[in-house]
């Protein structure tokens, strides 16, 4: 089998180096409370944001030209966003420690491998849980939990709490004390 050709443009590969460079030495080391100074170096490699959200310092983003941070979101240590294709972390979302949002995947059936992308989208108030998979093309509904450790293959509806592998849904306890 002869070597593999990358499907990324070379000035997809020199914006990635970029893009990797800025992110190791501007704001990996930058304190917590320097989330102002993360958000324009995001900005300035194209991320859309909106409003105030939370990114931390030692968050994996992929391709931040493919992401999109509305008001409030949050985004934890050690998640990674592989923002191959959009990412949508709607306004008060939070994506919790080492939880994994992938957009990617290959095309098995051909045994060619070809790279396949889907969007992710996690709606208003939802909350992903630490160490959570996301798989491509997921919609992840408003006000909807994903559990720790979760592996989440299909769509998640609104209000809903799902957990497992494959995450299954859970029934939502009352409000009652």
């Amino acid at each position: 089998m002869g070597k593999r050709k990358s499907p990324w443009p070379l000035s997809h590969r020199i914006y990635k180096l970029s893009w990797k460079l800025a992110w190791t030495f501007f704001c990996l080391p930058s304190p917590k409370p320097f989330n102002r100074w993360r958000l324009l170096v995001l900005r300035c490699f194209g991320c859309q944001v909106q409003g105030n959200p939370f990114v931390h310092q030692s968050a994996k983003i992929e391709n931040p030209r493919n992401l999109v941070l509305e008001d409030r979101a949050c985004i934890g240590a050690e998640a990674v966003l592989y923002s191959l294709n959009k990412i949508s972390i709607e306004e008060n979302s939070i994506i919790a420690q080492e939880a994994y949002l992938c957009t990617g995947t290959h095309e098995f059936e051909s045994g060619r491998f070809d790279l396949i992308t889907k969007p992710i989208t996690v709606g208003q108030n939802a909350f992903v849980g630490a160490r959570a998979f996301v798989l491509p093309g997921i919609v992840i509904g408003r006000s909807a939990v994903v559990g720790a450790c979760s592996v989440v293959t299909t769509s998640v509806e609104e209000e809903t709490t799902v957990a497992g592998n494959p995450s299954k849904v859970l029934p939502r306890k009352s409000g009652t004390n």
